[in-house]
């Protein structure tokens, strides 16, 4: 393993915005922040139910320090009052589903594209001083060579990856055009605790639990996997360097592995065999099957003196521990994937 350097920055009193706050992975960046004595607001969907996604799960002495804010990223107003006195925002609030994408490109273009592009305008508008917008290693698409730098041609495979290119140029022109202090994070195939079903670890954890054969799509390509608690360290790495602003920086464990291979993994990990299948309506088109993405993190390690502290076997038992405990509210839905 390696060791993130431990910042000088203090968090304490700063203002500081996450939208897509309720989901996987903004739910844990929220919850480090107030751990750093951060004022946060937390931007989720707005829904009938009031839901608030993992914020829900938030420890209650973490939750009562958050300041939730319900909105739509669709609509500019929205984004404009939830970043009054804001100094820091992480844009997070995207449909990241690749297999939905293929069913409703359009909503994927207002939620990733427009959405962004409300998100920037907002910031412009209010003066805040950093904006960090979250990209995907899916831009890259499939690897033309490895390890992948930020300098790899981006490759619009999906319709999901090709919003997210666009939201990242909107970013990056947004910092030449009107001076924005824009810093785009790249992460590499987050996983952990709170993930949902529509991602690969979950649904072969939960098939495994359930004792039950692993149904996959191909096997073959291959995954830079990065636990959730390094990824949340990059993001905080990337808003305290002023040397970020108008930088693409990856995240990523700077390792590969099949997903065939992951399965076996998991499966040892958790003492269970399991059979592997092949399920023809997991499979991507053919051309939008990304074939191979692994991360190059020296920039990262350069740039910012973040390094990535867990291997995958060590966050592997993290999350099947998690997985274990909450394994109830998953096999509900039978360990399968959700868009």
């Amino acid at each position: 393993m390696g060791s993130n350097v431990e910042s000088a920055f203090d968090w304490t009193r700063k203002s500081v915005l996450v939208t897509g706050a309720g989901g996987f992975i903004g739910s844990h960046l929220v919850e480090r922040l107030v751990e750093r004595s951060a004022h946060v607001r937390a931007f989720v969907r707005y829904n009938a139910r009031g839901d608030q996604g993992w914020l829900e799960d938030t420890p209650a002495h973490l939750r009562r320090e958050i300041d939730v804010f319900a909105g739509d990223v669709s609509e500019y107003h929205s984004l404009r009052r939830a970043m009054q006195g804001i100094e820091v925002v992480f844009h997070l609030a995207a449909l990241i589903g690749i297999p939905y994408s293929y069913a409703s490109p359009a909503a994927y273009v207002r939620t990733n594209v427009v959405g962004t592009l409300n998100a920037l305008q907002a910031a412009c508008d209010m003066g805040v001083a950093k904006f960090v917008h979250t990209s995907t290693s899916e831009v890259y698409g499939t690897a033309r060579y490895v390890p992948i730098d930020e300098s790899h041609p981006l490759q619009a495979q999906s319709p999901y990856s090709a919003t997210k290119i666009g939201a990242d140029a909107l970013a990056y022109s947004f910092h030449c055009a009107f001076g924005l202090p824009v810093a785009i994070i790249r992460p590499f195939n987050t996983y952990g605790p709170r993930q949902s079903l529509r991602a690969v670890i979950p649904t072969i954890l939960c098939q495994i639990l359930d004792r039950r054969a692993v149904h996959l799509g191909a096997r073959h390509p291959t995954r830079d996997f990065t636990y959730v608690s390094d990824t949340i360290s990059g993001f905080l790495a990337v808003a305290e360097s002023p040397a970020a602003v108008g930088e693409v920086v990856n995240v990523g464990s700077g390792a590969e592995i099949t997903i065939g291979a992951l399965a076996g993994l998991i499966a040892e990990l958790v003492g269970c065999e399991a059979p592997v299948e092949l399920e023809d309506s997991r499979l991507r088109p053919p051309a939008s099957e990304v074939e191979r993405l692994w991360a190059n993190t020296a920039k990262a390690q350069e740039l910012l003196g973040w390094r990535p502290v867990y291997e995958l076997r060590a966050g592997l038992l993290k999350t099947i521990d998690w997985f274990r405990e909450h394994r109830s509210a998953y096999a509900a839905n039978g360990g399968e994937y959700h868009v």
